[in-house]
């Protein structure tokens, strides 16, 4: 509004002085003085106007012009006219307007004001670019009014328990005397605590919406800046227009990027990033009162943040936004399918129940597939086809047929994938086979996919050992179909993850008989939480031997008992590899058919390719990473 001021003053008075400048009087004829004279000598001249050094007059006949006088005394000029008959007529000298002069005294003064205010604004960040030098205090904290956030509880899904956590937050904005007359106190503070991709930040946009409060966001690295003192200050302009808002709602996202437990880090910890959370820490529940301010966090590592972050009185209770279950999957799935035209054969209830594991952004991400998939076919409407397609997709990777092997490449990949599949479908308490594919996929070249029938949150001893079987599958038949010289390194990623498992059951979960159930594990990156500067040893020597021998005794009784099936069922063995190599893939239909002893029907989708088709293949480096594994309650992949 300054700005706008004085810019306007400035143009009004250039306007008004041009304007005093322009002569309304018609052109005249400009003469030199020396040649004036002669004109007065000659009598050519009828009369004159004197003004000051100027001199305006009329010739006899009728021609005017105009001179200017010498600034050197001429005492003959006057006695020269009058004794030619020139009437000779003084004229008072100009003198400027008062509005004039003070225009003309003022005006370098705006014009020296405007060009300083200008440099400010752009220092400060008035510009299009944001952020000038001036602006490094300045909260960056992005603000919402209650006219902008269209999200609300309607398209949060899949997490009811945290919805009716956060609840009282929002009844409580809308009306707070009904808790205040009761002596009760809204939390200061809300944490939410859950793996990426669950909603924690839709579920804070949904509170604001509801409550129909402002609403400011601001991720926790934007506090952080080279600056000395620049966070602190960045956190007390933030609280300052939150204020100002009040009643109102703080969403900070990963926080524990300003968190972090204070002394963090090698060398003592980094002061800058500590002198922001000591005032978030004041603002948050010190001396002065922040009353109608809800401070909404959310991150995925609430083991980092520091202590004092977490008592009552700033972050009063933490929220935890889970994986959904199987309900809260089909709900986000309906959500998802809202603004796109899905087929009457497309089931919400039987796609959440093939995606145990999901989060809500991978439910979104399959959702968004499935249409890509219907978009490239040239379809108006999505079916489930699309559906399966994009569930294989995220789960064992997109598929790469332009890769070609030879014939023995992809046999021995065969064989590695049906060993998994048998033993997986035989050992106890292991997930259903999903899908057995010898089509390269990510960075594997091939892929038995297994998938529970229902949510799992924990494992037993019995189940923990059925996995290292299967883990061992793939590599147990290449040892049977081409002897232990032609066992191909395909199995690199089995053994890892069968070693990984065997050790945990040892160190972590107290599974051994022998070791009891002690912890032995030690932690790992604690020297980067600034909680200890060494590693300190739990173990002796001897429990450590003891600990390899028992991991050793449980790889070796699991890779026994794996063997032992495989040899029992080498007819299943080679059936299903025969059809993998005529199929490329097959799902948990043909798999019954091959471990029933039946002739396994074409997949539904199958088209025969006619001789001479090309095969899928690699060029070497067979050690792929395993698609997709949720560990407990995801479904685990073995990959070749």
């Amino acid at each position: 509004m300054t700005k706008n001021i004085v810019l306007w003053l400035v143009i009004a008075g250039v306007l008004y002085v041009v304007a005093q400048g322009i002569s309304h009087e018609p052109a005249v004829q400009t003469v030199e003085y020396s040649e004036f004279i002669k004109r007065v000598e000659r009598g050519d001249v009828a009369r004159v106007q004197v003004q000051d050094y100027r001199i305006r007059g009329e010739d006899r006949q009728g021609n005017g012009f105009e001179t200017v006088k010498p600034a050197l005394p001429d005492l003959d000029l006057m006695p020269t006219l009058i004794q030619n008959n020139v009437r000779v007529e003084g004229k008072e000298p100009e003198r400027q307007g008062f509005m004039t002069q003070l225009l003309l005294s003022i005006l370098p003064i705006l014009l020296i004001l405007a060009i300083f205010i200008f440099f400010m604004r752009q220092m400060q960040g008035g510009g299009k670019g944001g952020g000038g030098p001036m602006t490094f205090g300045k909260s960056k904290a992005r603000l919402l009014s209650e006219d902008q956030i269209k999200t609300t509880f309607a398209d949060v899904a899949g997490v009811e328990e945290a919805k009716e956590e956060v609840q009282e937050l929002v009844e409580f904005l809308r009306d707070p005397g009904k808790f205040q007359r009761l002596g009760g106190r809204i939390p200061r503070g809300v944490l939410m605590v859950g793996s990426p991709g669950t909603g924690k930040t839709l579920l804070a946009k949904a509170i604001a919406g509801e409550a129909r409060v402002p609403f400011f966001s601001i991720s926790g690295s934007d506090f952080v800046e080279m600056f000395v003192g620049v966070g602190a200050s960045r956190v007390r302009d933030m609280f300052e227009q939150a204020k100002k808002h009040a009643p109102c709602i703080i969403f900070i996202d990963e926080i524990d990027a300003v968190g972090r437990s204070r002394g963090a880090g090698l060398g003592g910890g980094h002061d800058e990033r500590e002198q922001t959370l000591n005032q978030l820490l004041v603002e948050m529940d010190g001396f002065g009162a922040n009353d109608g301010i809800i401070v909404i966090a959310a991150t995925n590592r609430p083991d980092v943040l520091d202590a004092a972050l977490l008592r009552p009185g700033r972050f009063d209770r933490q929220v935890v936004v889970p994986l959904p279950d199987v309900r809260g999957r089909e709900q986000i799935i309906k959500v998802h399918m809202r603004n796109v035209p899905v087929a009457d054969d497309v089931n919400p209830s039987l796609i959440a129940r093939g995606t145990p594991g999901f989060s809500g952004a991978d439910l979104a991400n399959l959702v968004n597939e499935a249409a890509l998939f219907a978009a490239r076919g040239n379809k108006r409407l999505v079916s489930m086809e699309e559906f399966e397609r994009a569930k294989d997709k995220i789960l064992m990777g997109a598929e790469r047929r332009s890769m070609v092997m030879s014939e023995k490449e992809k046999l021995n990949t065969a064989y590695h994938e049906a060993g998994h599949a048998i033993i997986g479908r035989i050992v106890p308490e292991h997930d259903p086979v999903y899908k057995v594919s010898i089509i390269p996929r990510g960075r594997a070249l091939g892929v038995t996919m297994y998938l529970p029938t229902e949510d799992k949150y924990s494992q037993s001893k019995r189940a923990l050992e059925s996995m290292i079987c299967s883990l061992f599958g793939g590599r147990i038949a290449e040892e049977m179909i081409n002897g232990f010289d032609g066992v191909t390194t395909g199995a690199s990623n089995d053994i890892e993850r069968a070693t990984k498992l065997a050790r945990a059951m040892v160190t972590k979960w107290g599974l051994s008989e022998k070791l009891g159930p002690l912890a032995y594990e030690e932690e790992e990156g604690e020297v980067f939480l600034g909680k200890t500067m060494s590693q300190t040893k739990h173990v002796s020597e001897e429990i450590a031997q003891e600990i390899d021998r028992e991991v050793r005794a449980i790889i070796d009784s699991c890779y026994a008992r794996a063997k032992q099936i495989l040899e029992d069922n080498r007819d299943k063995l080679e059936a299903m590899a025969q059809a993998l190599m005529q199929y490329e893939t097959i799902d948990a239909e043909q798999i019954e058919d091959i471990m029933s002893g039946r002739q396994p029907r074409p997949p539904k989708d199958w088209q025969d390719p006619g001789p001479g088709s090309g095969s899928p293949a690699s060029e070497g480096g067979s050690e792929p990473a395993g698609p997709r594994s949720e560990g407990p309650i995801g479904g685990p992949a073995n990959t070749h």
